[in-house]
């Protein structure tokens, strides 16, 4: 039986930026605290821990004094890092560089906006740690928007920006932009800003064709991963003998019976050594 691990699978330059960030440092110096999951894939965040990295809430975080705490690629609002400088806490900052550069637009064009009554909009998942990252920039002010049903909150009469959380498909803010542009009033100013992570959504036309190129395909992500949602759905469509798993002991030996070929895919947040992992673990069942 062949199996095959796509090679353009596995963490996103941003993801793996935070790992090798958080690896140097619990080397460095041992115990290391990390805002929030460092990655939505548990198997890895297991590993880390074996390290000596311990994942905080951010209701924890803001007790915590005298120490070193790592900001993961999702980035964080303005008040983490005041709380950080007042606290004496050494913020390892891991944010991803396309999210940074979001949060300075947000912060720019909000200010502008708030000059003209205006509002902000972010195509994004409520409560999402990036986009509260990107909300913060507003000072929570932002109109979050997931599909043209939440459109209802907008006055199509005041000036409208509207930005996206970096993992959001393209289809779903090519919608929005249409819809926005089409209800707003005459003469009243519109800004569509693109700010979708292409390394992210350029993996949707490869997956699909790799997931069609097999007769089995095994989907590694971990269960709250929203970017392993979305690309495990073009599997799926693209072939229906898809199976998403977070590990070996999800596998079902069944879904091999008479197949000759087994592709393995996964998230941004998948590690490569996790898809090993699956790739040797079927190829023992041959």
């Amino acid at each position: 039986m062949k199996v095959e691990i796509d090679k353009k699978s596995g963490f996103c330059f941003g993801v793996l930026n935070a790992i090798k960030k958080a690896e140097n440092e619990l080397e460095s110096e041992g115990t290391l605290y990390c805002l929030g999951y460092i990655v939505h894939n548990q198997e890895e965040v297991q590993r880390l821990a074996g390290k000596g990295m311990k994942t905080i809430t951010r209701k924890e975080f803001f007790t915590m004094k005298n120490c070193r705490v790592l900001i993961r690629a999702h980035g964080e609002p303005p008040e983490t890092y005041a709380y950080a400088e007042a606290n004496k806490i050494r913020l390892i900052d891991a944010t991803c560089p396309v999210v940074s550069s979001i949060q300075k637009k947000i912060r720019k064009s909000f200010d502008q906006l708030n000059d003209n009554d205006g509002q902000l909009l972010i195509y994004g998942k409520p409560g999402h740690a990036e986009v509260e990252g990107l909300n913060g920039q507003t000072g929570y002010r932002a109109i979050i928007v997931e599909s043209t049903a939440d459109l209802d909150k907008v006055d199509f009469d005041k000036p409208i920006a509207l930005y996206s959380q970096t993992t959001k498909p393209l289809e779903g803010f090519s919608e929005l932009a249409d819809a926005i542009i089409e209800r707003a009033g005459e003469n009243v100013p519109v800004e569509i800003k693109d700010t979708i992570c292409r390394h992210v959504s350029n993996r949707v036309p490869h997956i699909m064709q790799f997931a069609a190129s097999f007769e089995v395909i095994l989907f590694v992500t971990g269960k709250k991963s929203s970017n392993g949602a979305l690309l495990f759905d073009v599997c799926r469509k693209a072939n229906p003998q898809s199976y998403s798993i977070s590990n070996t002991s999800e596998i079902d030996p069944t879904w091999f019976k008479g197949v000759s070929s087994v592709g393995i895919c996964g998230a941004t947040s998948t590690p490569q050594w996790l898809m090993e992992e699956v790739a040797d673990f079927v190829s023992s069942m041959v």
